[in-house]
């Protein structure tokens, strides 16, 4: 059974106003889901359903084994709280608590704050210094990683990001996405929207709404295989060229327009980014090294550009050998 199933989920307003229509997708534990689509295709209405913000018009909403058609208002509330973290674009904070006291405003609103747990949540999204800091005071990045604390502090199974990204320059986007893939790692399952089709492609699985419907459907793309051994092989000249073992990501061109297979790259060490920095890693440098000497085993068969940006390209179904553990989870919709 899937962690996540919707079954001909219908949301209307009024007679003919359709914010979804008979959608149906199955979403597995542990899984990152990106939701994408136009202004008006349907994505937040779907985010506020599934976070027990909103209620469909017809269709089937099962969380985790829940049926939420079945729970009235106060179970609905206490769902939320236990099992959900959300992270807004427009960021939330209560304007007049600091830091702190907007993390322990979650836990409060679960069971009973605990200033030390919100304090140790503050810490691990880098923000240890910034506790008894207000909003104001703070950058729009350090805003966003306290709402990451806050949509953590509770330990939910389910996190809904609504553009996470999207008021975020990129060193901020960088540092925030890193959060991102480490809480897929540690297992939670994770469904982001977002505009931004390099965001869109750090997620395991990407869907497309179109009118409220699901109109396509894409998987980590093969030939990316072959892009990694070539920004790899960029990195390592680069440091060659400069004598530098750490370099500015301005120092690598090919960072700017492949943001997100680098990021993926952090995911799977072959590189750390830190701020605005970047190196190979104990396992990317030696890889490095095998690519430019031509002795590493293929990872792609198709010749890619180094600057090539896979946002133009058509995703193919197939995933990588080097990535058979990525699911493809059943999804459905009906026409």
């Amino acid at each position: 059974m899937a962690f996540i199933e919707i079954d001909g989920l219908t949301k209307k307003y009024g007679e003919a106003v359709y914010a979804l229509r008979s959608f149906s997708l199955e979403v597995e534990k542990g899984e990152w889901l990106a939701v994408m689509g136009p202004s008006g295709s349907g994505k937040s209405t779907l985010l506020n359903i599934l976070g027990c913000l909103d209620s469909p018009t017809e269709g089937r909403v099962v969380i985790g084994g829940e049926k939420l058609a079945r729970l009235g208002p106060a179970d609905l509330a206490r769902f939320r709280a236990e099992k959900v973290g959300f992270i807004f674009q427009q960021f939330h904070l209560v304007p007049y608590l600091t830091a702190l006291e907007n993390v322990m405003l979650a836990q409060y609103f679960h069971s009973l704050a605990e200033e030390q747990e919100a304090a140790e949540a503050l810490r691990r999204v880098g923000l240890g210094e910034r506790l008894h800091h207000l909003p104001s005071q703070l950058s729009g990045g350090e805003q966003q990683r306290v709402c990451v604390a806050r949509a953590l502090i509770n330990q939910p199974n389910l996190i809904l990001a609504d553009e996470p990204t999207g008021n975020l320059d990129e060193m901020n986007e960088t540092i925030v996405m890193g959060l991102f893939t480490e809480l897929h790692r540690e297992g939670h399952t994770i469904v982001m929207v977002t505009h931004d089709p390099e965001i869109g492609r750090m997620a395991e699985r990407r869907i497309e709404l179109h009118h409220g419907r699901l109109a396509d459907i894409s998987v980590f793309p093969a030939r990316e295989e072959e892009l990694i051994d070539n920004l790899l092989k960029a990195v390592w000249h680069v440091q060659e060229d400069t004598g530098k073992t750490v370099l500015t990501v301005e120092a690598v061109p090919e960072f700017a327009p492949n943001r997100a297979t680098f990021l993926l790259m952090a995911q799977e060490e072959l590189i750390r980014l830190d701020g605005g920095s970047l190196a190979l890693t104990a396992h990317g440098g030696p890889r490095a090294r095998e690519i430019i000497r031509g002795t590493a085993s293929p990872r792609g068969s198709s010749s890619i550009p180094l600057a090539w940006n896979l946002t133009c390209s058509t995703p193919t179904p197939a995933a990588s050998s080097t990535r058979s553990a990525r699911k493809s989870p059943k999804s459905s919709a009906s026409s």
